[in-house]
């Protein structure tokens, strides 16, 4: 209630100056007295309260919410089990309080103010302007005089070169008088002034004569000092005893606005039954019963075919068209009259039942901003008069704009009364439901920095759209590709695509061309491919495509001179939540150390290798079944919804960037993710069977576990070639209780299954591929392969 009333008197002291501005022309220059215009400002103040409670009501209610969620005092309280409804109860049990207050504010002060600011306007409006003679021209602002001073020695007190003439008697100019200079000094009661002229002279001449005598008298009398004494009316302000404006619609209290309602009511159904009734017995029409609907449905006949056509000559019908024309003008004016007294009934009684409904439409007004301000205030998180005014403001502007738009359609009969008051209530009433829903749930959409980003993309997509944002593409596998379409597909402009150069490989040597290249390629984007990124040539072409942005994606490290070449420098998207795994096998390494939880990160890329700061972080789930090849698949379709995030935060000016440091936590140690080797694919049996299962998942499909095949009894081999195969496993299963055995031991029934045995137990082997053989299941293997357990893994 303490935010309330003074918002209250903030507010009144707005409107009312706000008042004063409206008026001031009818009270500046009348010489009224503190009191009288003190008077008229309270009288207005009391009329603008209908306006003002609810504003009040939606300011104090945000900054209350607002400084109690800018605190962390809201949050304290819910973390304490109390919702937020149960926090806004007592305020909706004041804000009905308020509501019922401004509903008996609206029906007895307001009328009682608004007639006295008529009476109080009409008092003022009958009090003459103060005396003011200027120099050099006839002042009339005195009834009977007109005087003129050709020096009015402003600030003297004294005016010289005097001449005033005296039409009192409604003769002409008969009377004047000359000075040299003159005072003048206004009685306090304001009913005469006393007009002391010295050295001068009075003139007086009779303006009458006859016929046999056409002379004229003119007296002259000279004085030194001589006092005129000027009656005055209506100078000094006279108030009224009574209020005089009681039969306005908007002095009249509820109950005599709903006796005025059904009076008009009844007069307006009698004055349609007086119209239809005159309309009827017009004598005008003839055969007035082939006009009227309700006859012509009981089967009356239409008009009769020889009552047109009686004419005996030719004369005939023109007589009796001309009659007929000064029928229908007499029925035409007749018409018009009724459609006068009609109107003028209907715009009386509109106003009356608009008013009705806006004593009420004001009270409601107030309940609702309520479930507007105070959400908005939890959503915000703003108190003050700060960020809460200017919010406060932009919803009671909507409110006015709305209200009064409607209030003018119903006056005007656009819209019915009800619909004209409560269209306000209409629009309000989603919002302040919608805003209520989002705060119960705790939503920040409105939250300050919330604002400031939508604030910054509005002005991002402005600048697109004269101009888009020029993005440059660097990467090279399969797994850049993904991110590169999601660009393209969103609409982003990628003026090129930098990878790595075509290179002859497989026994053909043939050469193959990047994924990256290809998909540019088949996009018409341009591509260059240099085989150094410090190439003069290549550095040339590159800062010729003027990018905004360079994205990153599987590519190779960076110079200086190219990362830092673009407006909003460079990021790039890695395969793992640094700052764990940093280097060029991070899904790998996350699936050979048995992570639980990986995913993407961007970054913007410096000096040193996947150190920089972080953008973005989205994480996925590694099941304990996953392959490398599987995470990779995820990985890539998560990597390219977040390149897209962050390239559009970017250019939005949205994007923050947080240390990596400041994901460390505690005493967690850094994992790194460096190249694979061909020594860490070669299975070593006597290890445990949990890491040589995570090895084998960690290496597939690429660039896969391997082990090597050596019979036990090398003297029945027949040749060298077959003392021990390659062989790759690309999946396996842990055997729960297999039977002790020395390590690299193979078990198989020949058919379904083969086991090797572990440090601690044994894998089973479900995907694998022999050396010069297709990869295949190990069905397919044992059909082809022999007595396996005449076989060890080596």
């Amino acid at each position: 209630m303490g935010p309330f009333v003074a918002i209250l008197l903030v507010v009144l002291f707005v409107l009312m100056m706000q008042f004063l501005w409206v008026y001031i022309d009818e009270l500046v220059g009348k010489g009224l007295q503190f009191k009288v215009i003190a008077e008229f400002l309270m009288w207005g103040s009391c009329y603008s309260l209908p306006l003002a409670l609810p504003l009040a009501t939606l300011l104090s209610s945000m900054m209350t919410i607002g400084q109690l969620a800018e605190n962390n005092e809201l949050m304290a309280i819910k973390s304490a089990g109390i919702s937020l409804g149960r926090v806004l109860l007592p305020l909706i049990l004041a804000s009905v309080v308020i509501s019922i207050g401004a509903l008996f504010t609206s029906d007895d002060l307001v009328p009682y103010s608004y007639n006295k600011i008529l009476t109080l306007r009409d008092d003022i409006g009958k009090t003459k302007d103060e005396i003011k003679i200027p120099s050099g021209t006839f002042y009339d602002g005195i009834d009977g005089y007109i005087l003129r001073v050709e020096d009015s020695g402003e600030g003297q007190g004294m005016m010289y070169g005097i001449m005033v003439y005296d039409h009192t008697a409604h003769n002409g100019n008969t009377t004047v008088s000359l000075a040299d200079s003159a005072t003048i000094r206004m009685a306090k009661t304001k009913d005469y002034i006393t007009f002391t002229m010295y050295s001068g002279a009075n003139y007086q001449e009779t303006n009458t004569y006859q016929a046999a005598d056409t002379t004229r008298q003119l007296e002259r009398i000279d004085f030194d000092r001589q006092e005129m004494i000027i009656p005055l009316e209506h100078y000094a302000f006279q108030k009224s005893d009574e209020a005089r404006f009681g039969d306005q619609t908007k002095s009249k209290k509820l109950k005599d606005l709903v006796f005025t309602r059904d009076s008009l009511v009844a007069i307006a159904a009698d004055l349609h039954t007086r119209h239809v009734t005159g309309m009827m017995s017009s004598p005008e029409l003839a055969k007035i019963d082939q006009l009227d609907s309700a006859s012509l449905a009981k089967g009356l006949s239409n008009f009769p075919e020889e009552y047109l056509t009686q004419w005996k000559s030719d004369y005939e019908p023109i007589v009796a068209a001309g009659k007929a024309q000064s029928r229908i003008q007499r029925l035409m004016s007749d018409m018009k009259i009724y459609e006068q007294e009609t109107f003028e009934c209907n715009y009386f009684l509109r106003r009356s039942e608009l008013e009705i409904y806006k004593r009420y439409s004001g009270a409601l007004a107030c309940f609702i901003l309520f479930f507007i301000g105070a959400p908005l205030g939890a959503l915000i998180r703003k108190g003050g008069l700060g960020a809460s005014a200017i919010v406060s403001v932009l919803f009671f502007v909507l409110y006015w704009v709305v209200d009064i738009t409607g209030t003018k359609l119903a006056r005007d009969g656009a819209m019915d009364p009800f619909s004209g008051a409560f269209i306000s209530a209409y629009v309000l009433t989603p919002i302040g439901a919608f805003l209520t829903w989002k705060a119960v749930h705790d939503s920040s959409f409105l939250a300050a920095d919330n604002m400031k980003a939508w604030w910054r993309r509005l002005k991002s997509r402005v600048r697109g759209f004269f101009r888009k944002p020029r993005i440059v593409y660097m990467g090279t596998p399969e797994f850049a590709v993904a991110p590169l379409d999601a660009l393209v597909r969103k609409g982003y402009k990628v003026v090129g695509v930098v990878t790595v150069a075509d290179k002859p490989s497989g026994r053909g040597l043939k050469v193959n061309e990047s994924a990256v290249k290809q998909y540019a390629v088949a996009h018409d984007i341009p591509v260059l491919q240099p085989l150094k990124l410090r190439d003069p040539e290549f550095l040339d072409a590159l800062r010729a495509w003027n990018a905004d942005l360079f994205v990153v994606v599987a590519f190779r490290m960076l110079p200086e001179e190219v990362w830092s070449m673009p407006k909003y420098g460079t990021f790039n998207l890695h395969a793992a939540l640094l700052p764990q795994y940093r280097g060029a096998a991070p899904i790998n390494w996350a699936v050979i150390n048995g992570e639980r939880i990986t995913g993407v990160t961007t970054f913007m890329i410096d000096k040193d290798i996947d150190t920089g700061g972080i953008l973005f972080r989205t994480e996925s789930r590694i099941s304990e079944t996953d392959t490398a090849g599987d995470v990779h698949d995820r990985l890539m379709t998560l990597g390219s919804d977040l390149v897209v995030q962050t390239a559009e935060a970017i250019l939005e000016g949205n994007a923050e960037t947080r240390v990596q440091r400041s994901f460390i936590q505690g005493s967690e140690v850094l994992k790194p993710a460096p190249k694979l080797t061909r020594e860490l694919c070669r299975l070593d049996w006597s290890d445990t069977t949990r890491h040589l299962y995570n090895l084998i998942r960690g290496l597939s499909p690429y660039p896969t576990a391997f082990t090597t095949l050596v019979p036990n009894d090398p003297s029945v081999v027949s040749s060298e070639a077959e003392k021990s195969v390659s062989l790759k496993i690309y999946f396996a299963e842990k055997v729960e209780g297999a039977p002790a055995a020395a390590p690299g031991t193979i078990t198989s029934d020949g058919k379904t299954w083969l086991h090797i045995a572990t440090g601690d137990g044994a894998l089973s082997i479900r995907d694998l591929q022999l050396s010069g053989k297709k990869r295949m299941g190990v069905h397919d293997f044992l059909l082809g392969f022999r007595d396996p357990a005449s076989w060890h893994a080596a």
